[in-house]
């Protein structure tokens, strides 16, 4: 995974619509006319996270989006609104002030340093950093060495 960058909100959508209109879609059934949002990971289903460079984690469920750092394993609860488009689904919301944006795509993910294979890939926009991440849930568990 790659390390912090600061980027732009409008580089930031456009990184969100290149996602969701490329490799999500590609895992998708049905034609192109489909505008259906996609169903991958249910409301209220647990979402566990992972990232690193730098490291952070959490979980995103129907108490909302759980943030832990290495300095805060008990994390901080964040309540989001929950999207689902059609390549993914994205929760927003907002901590100390700053926006928060995390999008959940369906495509294979590698943590960088193991050899476990998530479902899911994340990115987590705060503020003006970007974060990277992996994803499962139970539906959709990581395969490897984590499990």
């Amino acid at each position: 995974m790659s390390r912090l960058t600061s980027l732009t909100l409008p580089s930031l959508a456009g990184f969100f619509a290149l996602a969701a209109c490329h490799s999500a879609t590609d895992n998708l059934p049905g034609d192109a006319g489909d505008h259906r949002p996609w169903n991958g990971i249910k409301p209220g289903e647990i979402i566990q996270l992972v990232g690193t460079e730098p490291f952070w984690g959490g979980t995103v469920g129907a108490e909302g989006f759980r943030y832990t750092t290495p300095e805060n394993p008990e994390g901080v609860q964040v309540p989001v609104a929950r999207f689902a488009g059609r390549g993914g689904v994205s929760f927003s919301g907002s901590i100390g002030g700053r926006e928060v944006i995390l999008a959940v795509t369906p495509t294979r993910c590698s943590d960088g340093m193991s050899d476990t294979v998530y479902p899911f890939a994340v990115t987590l926009q705060m503020g003006e950093q970007l974060r990277q991440g992996c994803a499962w849930t139970d539906r959709e568990p990581r395969l490897g060495a984590a499990r």
